[in-house]
C-alpha cells in the first residue's frame, strides 16, 4: 500500500512518542559507549523527524550499536508497556488507560526500525580503510536489512511490526502463560 509522502510526516506526528523514544535510544547508545552527543532534536515536524549528532565512535560495534539500538530499546519498551492492555483484555475488562498504553506500545514498536540516516552513517563507518574484512561481513547485512525495513514501510511494515510487538506478541504470552 503506497500513500502519499506527506502522510508519512503525519503518521510520525500521531505516533510521536515513537520518535521520541528512537531517538532517545540512539542517545542511550552514544552514552553506554561514552560517544559525546553534539546535538539532540526528539521530535520536530520536518524530515527528518528527529536525529542525534554525535561524534564518530570508535569501534565498529559502536557504530552498529548506536545504529541499531533503537530497534532493541523500541521493541523491548513497546512491548512492556502494551503488556498490562493484554493481561486486562484476558480478564474480559478494557479501560480507557489500556487504550492508552496499547497506543504508546504501538507507536513506540512502530519506530524500532533504524532510518536510512542510521544505515548510512554505519556505511561511511566500516567502509574506512582500517575496518576489518570481516567486520564489513558481518555489518553489511545489517545495513542491508535497514535498507528493506525502510522499502517495507512503504508497505506499512513499520505498522505491522508495531502491532505484532505490542498486541500480537503480549496477547501470545498471555495465552500461553496465563
Amino acid at each position: 500500500m503506497f500513500f502519499a509522502p506527506g502522510i508519512g510526516i503525519i503518521i510520525s506526528i500521531i505516533t510521536f512518542p515513537g520518535v521520541i523514544v528512537h531517538e532517545l535510544a540512539h542517545q542511550l547508545f552514544c552514552r553506554l559507549y561514552k560517544v559525546p552527543v553534539f546535538e539532540v532534536v526528539y521530535f520536530r515536524t520536518e524530515n527528518p523527524m528527529g536525529y542525534v549528532l554525535h561524534e564518530k565512535p570508535a569501534t565498529n560495534l559502536q557504530a552498529t550499536m548506536i545504529s541499531i539500538g533503537p530497534f532493541f530499546l523500541n521493541t523491548i519498551l513497546g512491548f512492556i508497556i502494551a503488556f498490562p492492555a493484554a493481561l486486562q483484555y484476558k480478564f474480559g475488562a478494557a479501560y480507557p488507560l489500556d487504550y492508552l498504553l496499547l497506543y504508546l506500545g504501538i507507536s513506540i514498536a512502530m519506530h524500532a526500525f533504524p532510518s536510512t540516516g542510521d544505515a548510512k552513517s554505519l556505511w561511511e563507518h566500516i567502509n574506512e580503510p582500517e575496518t576489518p574484512l570481516i567486520t564489513k561481513i558481518f555489518v553489511m547485512p545489517i545495513i542491508g536489512l535497514i535498507y528493506l525495513g525502510a522499502l517495507g514501510s512503504m508497505f506499512w511494515l513499520d505498522a505491522i511490526y508495531g502491532f505484532a510487538v505490542a498486541v500480537g506478541l503480549p496477547m501470545l504470552v498471555v495465552r500461553l502463560f496465563v
